[in-house]
């Protein structure tokens, strides 16, 4: 019986050796015990749907300020949990920063790492959000510890909370460091004088109704992840012109033929569902493509890993958009669809931009027209989830569905880049963008999201 026993012992311990070999390989691969796909995506669903819940009522935020935080807040959650995703690499060499990594060889929960590091820089983001939102942060941030609390040790967790933190904390003190961006919220108009700027017809002048003054003339100086400085102009628009026969003059009879007692509402539609122009009615038109994507993520439950890298993607090229598109507008200084068509074909036209809480009609946004940032912003949100989801997906974007000042029915869509296309359209409708704006916003877009998606994820 001894003599029976002897080989099946040494079996076993070759099987555990096997086994042990096994994981410290794994361990010697990822430096860690658990990777960021073992857990799924609802932890960055739920702080995408409270940021924009609460950027929706942010004044400032506008067009700006709000892709810039989405940008900080995806990247320090993807340099947080880096380290558990074995096929990508930390970008923050790129930048010249060196955050805090994890214990090698120490299991790290993931999600709350994520939700540490969310809710710190939630709460230093939106510090004058209005109280009963600003609550909202400390309530899914309990909400979240308690339920992973239950799910790990207490030495796991505290080291998780406490890694997500240090991360978030040095991605901080570094956004603090770009002197144009930090705290823009607070001052949107600066001390730009735009009377400065104006040399004649075809150059940008305030509209109203309106604060009078350009928004985020210096944006363009914004810090960007991808875009180099020599990027951030775009192509030159249509030589101005008020001749009949010009080309400018033809877009603005585009824009002024769509904007009549007689358009069709379907053209209107499209207008309006893309809009999200207006404070405190909906969040602002650069997080429309979170919005976007957290429909994909409830839609196809993917893992942790995807959702992070989608989130760091969308966030880093929005705020490369902006910076592209705000750069190009005050250098080019194009006045809106507005001015020209009042002073050259009808002096009694508005565009059809109405603000339902406080009534104003004929509103066009208080910056220059081109390039469109609706059409920019939309395309390298697009561009970036096309990267992760594929260039031929498609869905249908309930965004609006619930909404009642408008018909907010679901539009579907066959791919990201159909999406882009319309959104960037529909500001022509509405009456507030040449043509041009919006296919040159859609191709700089795009341009910028390739830029993104081209930094060095992989390993």
């Amino acid at each position: 019986m001894k003599k029976l026993s002897t080989p099946l012992s040494l079996a076993g311990v070759f099987v555990l050796l096997a086994l042990l070999f096994g994981a410290c390989g794994k361990e010697k691969n990822t430096g860690l015990t658990k990777e960021v796909a073992d857990f799924d995506y609802s932890v960055v669903f739920q702080w995408n749907d409270l940021f924009l819940q609460i950027e929706r009522h942010a004044a400032g935020y506008r067009p700006g300020p709000a892709p810039r935080a989405l940008a900080y807040l995806g990247f320090s959650a993807y340099e947080a949990t880096v380290p558990g995703m074995p096929e990508y690499q930390s970008l923050a060499g790129l930048y010249g920063l060196n955050v805090p990594q994890p214990l090698e060889g120490r299991e790290y929960h993931w999600p709350e790492v994520v939700n540490a590091s969310s809710a710190y820089l939630m709460r230093r983001f939106f510090p004058t959000a209005e109280d009963d939102l600003f609550q909202q942060i400390s309530i899914l941030e309990t909400s979240n510890e308690s339920k992973y609390r239950a799910e790990v040790s207490a030495e796991v967790f505290d080291r998780s909370k406490a890694h997500g933190q240090a991360v978030a904390a040095a991605i901080w003190e570094w956004s603090k460091t770009d002197n144009i961006g930090h705290d823009a919220y607070l001052d949107p108009f600066g001390n730009y004088d735009w009377q400065a700027h104006f040399d004649g017809d075809g150059d940008w002048i305030p509209t109203y109704p309106g604060p009078g003054e350009g928004v985020f003339p210096y944006w363009g100086e914004v810090r960007t992840f991808a875009l180099r400085n020599d990027q951030r102009l775009c192509r030159p628009p249509l030589a101005f012109s008020e001749a009949p026969t010009s080309k400018l003059y033809a877009q603005a009879l585009e824009v002024y033929s769509m904007n009549t007692p007689s358009q069709a509402y379907a053209d209107e539609w499209v207008g309006e569902f893309w809009s999200d122009d207006l404070l405190d009615l909906t969040f602002s038109p650069p997080p429309r493509w979170i919005a976007i994507a957290n429909q994909v993520y409830e839609r196809e439950k993917p893992d942790l890993q995807t959702a992070v890298v989608s989130n760091a993607k969308v966030g880093m090229a929005l705020n490369d958009a902006g910076v592209g598109a705000w750069y190009s507008k005050y250098y080019y200084n194009v006045e809106r669809p507005e001015t020209y068509i009042r002073r050259v074909i009808d002096p009694n036209w508005h565009t059809n931009l109405d603000n339902p809480i406080n009534g104003d009609k004929g509103i066009t946004p208080s910056f220059p027209a081109y390039p469109s940032g609706h059409a920019t912003f939309g395309a390298a949100g697009a561009e970036a989830l096309a990267s992760m989801f594929g260039y031929s997906y498609s869905m249908t974007d309930r965004c609006h569905e619930f909404r009642n000042e408008f018909l907010g029915m679901p539009r579907t869509f066959s791919s990201f880049y159909e999406m882009a296309q319309e959104n960037g359209w529909s500001r022509v409708p509405l009456g507030v963008h040449f043509r041009m704006d919006s296919e040159e916003g859609v191709r700089f877009g795009t341009e910028i999201g390739r830029l993104v998606n081209s930094l060095p994820w992989k390993k």
